[in-house]
């Protein structure tokens, strides 16, 4: 019996069926290469989901979390933490003036950021959250409550009161969902799993002034566009608006589980303590991770990397263009790039996995690119190579 077969026999056995898992097993990981149980290599444009967003097993990373698991592993929220005052140092640094909030995950980020929210307005009976369609917040009861799609609430009614979607892009449908119970305005400036679905920047202009015009919060969902994906480590910072809130997970922690919740300064004292909290949030180990992750970003100027690479990677997707006519759109920022097409895209991307390249099909037809930051030119060049012949075998 091969050990795939062992591994998915346990798995049926032992493990609730949340996931459609592909039939593969990955063990070893190293920069944008990752390899399976049988010793296969796969090249890696779609990390751990843009977790993993310095690649695999980062050099900087595997160090810190190393040393940090020598030292000590947890500290409870009750006592100080040096790594965590650091970390969140360098995010405000490298965002906006506030304070932070650390959780596990992007869900426990955004709920944080919608508790923030209704604390800040329950003296004013302020409570609703306005959100977009096609967006993706989490997989809590609050989160999915936020969501602006349909296919994760099913089963799991009545949900969370005080959220309105409106349509994504369209600053007349916010204005008009405003009500009197209004206090946040909650969205993806690209939406990942909605379908790379980027925001223009009047729009989000118009939503800072709308907000700031209503006396109401903006928070920018961060988890997949933050630590540099986009071009600017915050991908905010694409569209010169400040939010009042932003959330961050995923390549924060380059590989480790973290989320966090920035507060502007106004608001940054509204959760007290007894009124929000989080076990096992930015302990030691995971903040050593993060720190690494700005170390690396910063001194190997990643950002302007992905600016590069993803400028090179969105022309050569392209000229896909000009061979196939199920081609209808290529969009993104950096590299957090997507392929609409007027066919299925879900057999592209298998084929792709099958021919050892690791892409993404989200909303049936969208295909999610989005390689780690360390990437080269020689890298893309392979993966749309592997692409176009995906793409030869299935049109």
């Amino acid at each position: 019996m091969k050990e795939i077969e062992k591994i998915i026999e346990k798995y049926e056995k032992f493990i609730m069926p949340t996931y459609i898992h592909s039939n593969v097993a990955f063990v070893k990981g190293s920069g944008v290469k990752i390899w399976d149980s049988e010793g296969e290599e796969y090249l890696d444009f779609f990390p751990g989901w843009a977790v993993s967003g310095l690649g695999h097993c980062h050099k900087r990373v595997v160090s810190a979390v190393k040393k940090q698991v020598n030292r000590i592993i947890h500290v409870s929220n009750n006592y100080y933490n040096e790594l965590q005052a650091d970390l969140a140092e360098r995010i405000v640094q490298h965002s906006f003036d506030g304070k932070v909030f650390f959780a596990n995950s992007g869900a426990e980020a955004n709920e944080c950021a919608i508790k923030l929210a209704r604390k800040y307005g329950s003296t004013k009976g302020r409570y609703e959250v306005i959100t977009m369609e096609k967006s993706f917040h989490g997989r809590t009861i609050a989160t999915i409550s936020a969501t602006g799609q349909e296919k994760v609430k099913h089963g799991f009614e009545p949900l969370l009161d005080g959220f309105k979607t409106v349509p994504f892009d369209d600053i007349g449908a916010v204005r008009g969902a405003v009500t009197k119970k209004t206090i946040a305005v909650m969205i993806e400036p690209i939406q990942g799993e909605g379908g790379i679905n980027v925001a223009s920047k009047s729009y989000v202009r118009e939503l800072r002034s709308l907000c700031d015009e209503m006396g109401l919060l903006l928070i920018f969902d961060e988890i997949q566009t933050g630590m540099g994906r986009t071009g600017e480590m915050f991908c905010y910072q694409q569209y010169d608006v400040v939010p009042d809130v932003m959330t961050l997970a995923k390549s924060l922690g380059g590989g480790t589980p973290i989320g966090a919740c920035v507060a502007g300064s106004k608001i940054q004292d509204t959760l007290l303590p007894g009124s929000h909290a989080s076990t096992f949030g930015g302990s030691p180990l995971v903040c050593a991770a993060a720190i690494a992750v700005f170390k690396a970003i910063e001194e190997e100027g990643l950002v302007g990397r992905a600016k590069d690479m993803g400028g090179y990677l969105k022309s050569k997707l392209r000229a896909l263009k000009s061979d196939f006519n199920f081609i209808k759109d290529v969009r993104g920022m950096g590299l957090m790039l997507g392929v609409e097409l007027s066919i299925e895209g879900n057999r592209i991307a298998q084929e792709c996995f099958d021919r050892k390249l690791l892409i993404n099909c989200t909303q049936g037809n969208i295909l999610r690119i989005m390689p780690p930051l360390i990437v080269k030119k020689r890298h893309i060049d392979k993966a749309v190579s592997v692409l176009r012949e995906a793409m030869r075998a299935n049109g």
